[in-house]
C-alpha cells in the first residue's frame, strides 16, 4: 500500500486534535454507529481537562487506497522534547493556523524544527467561519513567519486550504461546497512525496526510536519510522547508541502498527512504515534498532537543554502521610527516573542528602502536569521555586531569554509594559495594534523575569490579556531581579481555622485557606498586604461572657478565599517556602533552613 506520513503541527487551542476527529470520521475509521469520544486523541486526563496536547500521538487512515499516518504533535513549548523527536518521523507537515489570531509563538516553535528538517508544508487557515476570522492576513502573516525562519523557495510556495474542524469542511478557496475533508486528503496526496525509504526495502533493516512506551504484557515498547529494510516478529536485532556503541541484542517478540486509533499486530514491518517493536530491555530513545550486521547508527535530532529546575523532596509536614500512599523517598526517585526515561526533556538528579531530587525541564506548565500526574497516583511531594539553569561560555554566564507575545486591551498596554521591561529585565521589540481596541506587544524576557508573572499579569490586565511564551535564545546575565513583593501570612498554632479569627484577620491580607480547615505551624495561610511576614493565630475564637448586648453578636460574613492551582502556587513562593503536594490538597509553607544550609544558599546567590 502507498504510505504518507505527516505531522500536525499547531499553536494550543488552534483547533489541530478536533481535526483530527473529523479526518478519523471521514476516512471510515469508525463504524458507522461506533461511539467515539470528543478529542479523540487526547487520552490522557489532564489533555482532556486542560484541552490541550502533552503527548504526541500517531494514528493511521486510508484515503483512495493510500494509508496516512497522522501525529497529533503537543502545541506547547514546554513539550517541546516530544516535537523534536516525532517531526523526524515524517515527510510533511500539515501546520494549522487559527484564521482570526494568525501564527501565533508555538507555531513559530515547531513550524522552525520542521523548515529546519527540510519538510514541505501545509497550511490550513482554521475557523474561517468566525465572525473576528481575517484568513488572507494570517495567510500573509504565515509567509511572512516562514521567510522568517529561513524557508527555501520550495517552502514559500506551500499550498493552503480553508477550514472548520468543528464544522467537518476544508476547501481550496472560501466560498467552496464546504461538504466535507476531501480537499485536504486529496492535498496530503498530491503535496507530501511518498516516504524515500521505501527504495531501501532490499537493505538490512534499520529503524530510528523516536518514542518511548510500555505495557503491562509487552514490557518495553519503541516506536519509529523503519528507515530501511523489513522485520518480522523472532528476527534477531541490536540496538545501537547515538555514538554507534552496542547496547543489547534482542528477539522482536510482536511488532505493533496504527491501525485508526488503535495499536494493531502485524505480520511484517516495511521500509517507509511507522510501527512499534516490542523485546528490548535496554533501548530507548535516540537509538538505533538494526539488523546484526549494520554497525552504523542513524543520525538523532539532538533534544534542546532544559531551562529550569524544581526540587522534588518527600512531605515532612505535621500532616504528612494523611492522604497520599507513596511517601517515601525511594518511591519518588523510582516514579522520576521511569518519568525521565519516558520523557527525554526531563533530567533528574540526586541531592547530596539523597531525600530530595532536582528535576530539570522545560517550563512550569511541564513540571506542573509531572506533578499532577504524581499526586494523582497518590504520591505526596514537597516542592521547591523553580530556579532557572545558568550556562558558562568563555568566562560569561549566560541565561535563557524568552520571546513572550502579549495580547492585551489598549488601556493596560503601559502597566505591561513597565513591568516587562523595568522591573523584570525585558526589551521591548514590537508594538502593534491586534484588531479592535487590542495591542499587540513582543518583548524578550529573562525566564528568571517570567516565573511567577502569569498571575500577576492577569491582575493588571483584569483577566482580559493573553501571554504566550517561548525559549528565545541564551544571553549574558542581567543583573538581579526583584522577587514578589508581598509578604505572607503565616500560621503560628496548630488546630483547625476559625471563622471568627479570619473575620478579625482579613485587614491584614487576603486568604489562601477558609473557615474549618486543618492547619499547622509554619504553613502559610494568605499574602500579607505589606512586604513582610507576618505571623498570626487564625485559631483564636471569640471571647464569650455571661453579658449580652445589642451590637455584641456580630454578623461574620468571610471573603471567599483565593484559592491557588498548582501551577500558580508554584511560581508564588519564594526561595525559602515550599509547595506541599497531596492527592487532596495544595499547601504553602515556610521552609526552616539550618544554619549551614543558609550559608550555602547565601554563597550560591552572591
Amino acid at each position: 500500500m502507498d504510505i504518507r506520513n505527516i505531522a500536525i503541527i499547531a499553536h494550543v487551542d488552534h483547533g489541530k486534535t478536533t481535526l483530527v476527529d473529523q479526518l478519523l470520521k471521514q476516512s471510515g475509521s469508525f463504524r458507522e454507529n461506533q461511539a467515539v469520544a470528543e478529542r479523540a486523541m487526547d487520552s490522557n486526563d489532564i489533555e482532556r481537562e486542560r484541552g490541550i496536547t502533552i503527548l504526541a500521538k500517531a494514528t493511521s487512515v486510508e484515503w483512495k487506497g493510500t494509508r496516512i499516518n497522522i501525529v497529533d504533535t503537543p502545541g506547547h513549548a514546554d513539550f517541546g522534547g516530544e516535537v523534536e523527536r516525532i517531526l523526524s518521523m515524517v515527510d510533511g507537515v500539515c501546520l494549522l493556523v487559527d484564521a482570526a489570531e494568525g501564527p501565533m509563538p508555538q507555531t513559530k516553535f515547531v513550524t522552525s524544527k520542521a523548515l529546519a528538517l527540510g519538510l514541505r508544508p501545509i497550511v490550513v487557515l482554521n475557523k474561517v467561519d468566525k465572525p473576528a476570522a481575517e484568513p488572507d492576513h494570517a495567510l500573509n502573516d504565515v509567509f511572512d513567519l516562514f521567510a522568517n525562519l529561513g524557508a527555501t523557495d520550495d517552502q514559500l510556495d506551500f499550498p493552503h486550504v480553508y477550514a472548520s474542524g468543528i464544522g467537518g469542511w476544508a476547501d481550496e478557496s472560501l466560498d467552496g461546497e464546504r461538504k466535507d475533508m476531501s480537499a485536504l486528503f486529496d492535498l496530503i496526496l498530491k503535496h507530501v512525496d511518498p516516504p524515500k525509504q521505501i527504495s531501501r526495502a532490499d537493505e538490512p533493516f534499520q529503524m530510528l526510536a523516536t518514542t518511548l512506551g510500555a505495557d503491562n504484557f509487552l514490557g518495553r515498547l519503541l516506536t519509529g519510522r523503519v528507515e530501511a529494510g523489513t522485520a518480522r516478529a523472532g528476527d534477531t536485532l541490536k540496538a545501537l547508541s547515538r555514538d554507534g556503541e552496542r547496547i543489547e541484542q534482542f528477539r522482536i517478540n510482536k511488532i505493533l502498527a496504527f491501525r485508526g486509533l488503535t495499536q494493531t499486530p502485524i505480520d511484517l514491518a516495511e521500509a517507509g512504515d511507522i510501527v512499534t517493536i516490542a523485546g528490548m530491555a535496554k533501548a530507548t530513545v535516540a537509538d538505533t534498532l538494526c539488523a546484526p550486521e549494520v554497525e552504523t547508527a542513524l543520525p538523532s535530532q539532538p533534544i534542546d537543554p532544559p531551562t529550569i529546575s524544581v526540587t522534588f523532596g518527600i512531605n515532612d509536614s505535621p500532616l504528612a502521610g494523611r492522604e497520599g500512599k507513596k511517601v517515601q523517598s525511594r518511591v519518588i526517585r523510582e516514579r522520576l527516573m521511569k518519568e525521565a526515561e519516558v520523557n527525554v526533556a526531563i533530567k533528574v538528579e540526586d541531592t547530596p542528602g539523597g531525600d530530595a531530587f532536582v528535576v530539570s525541564g522545560r517550563g512550569e506548565l511541564q513540571m506542573g502536569v509531572l506533578i499532577e500526574n504524581m499526586r494523582r497516583e497518590g504520591f505526596e511531594l514537597s516542592i521547591s521555586r523553580p530556579r532557572v539553569i545558568f550556562r558558562e561560555e568563555d568566562g560569561v554566564r549566560l541565561e535563557p531569554i524568552e520571546e513572550a507575545i502579549i495580547d492585551v486591551d489598549d488601556e493596560y498596554t503601559g502597566v505591561v509594559i513597565e513591568k516587562l521591561t523595568g522591573e523584570r529585565r525585558g526589551d521591548l521589540v514590537e508594538m502593534r495594534p491586534a484588531g479592535v481596541g487590542k495591542t499587540r506587544i513582543v518583548a524578550h524576557v529573562p525566564s528568571r523575569g517570567l516565573i511567577g508573572y502569569q498571575g500577576e499579569f492577569m491582575t493588571d490586565t483584569r483577566g482580559n490579556g493573553v501571554l504566550n511564551r517561548i525559549f528565545h535564545s541564551w544571553a549574558p546575565h542581567k543583573g538581579s531581579i526583584q522577587g514578589r513583593r508581598q509578604g505572607v501570612l503565616i500560621s503560628m498554632e496548630n488546630g483547625v481555622s476559625v471563622s471568627y479569627a479570619l473575620w478579625k484577620l482579613e485587614d491584614r491580607g487576603k486568604f489562601f485557606i477558609g473557615a474549618q480547615e486543618e492547619l499547622y505551624q509554619g504553613m502559610i495561610i494568605g499574602e500579607h498586604s505589606r512586604d513582610n511576614d507576618l505571623e498570626v493565630n487564625p485559631l483564636k475564637g471569640k471571647q464569650l461572657t455571661n453579658v449580652r448586648a445589642s451590637g455584641t453578636d456580630e454578623a461574620v460574613r468571610l471573603t471567599p478565599p483565593v484559592r491557588l492551582s498548582l501551577e500558580e502556587a508554584i511560581a508564588y513562593i519564594n526561595d525559602d517556602e515550599l509547595v506541599e503536594v497531596t492527592p487532596k490538597n495544595i499547601r504553602l509553607r515556610k521552609r526552616y533552613l539550618d544554619p549551614h544550609e543558609r550559608k550555602r544558599q547565601s554563597r550560591a546567590e552572591a
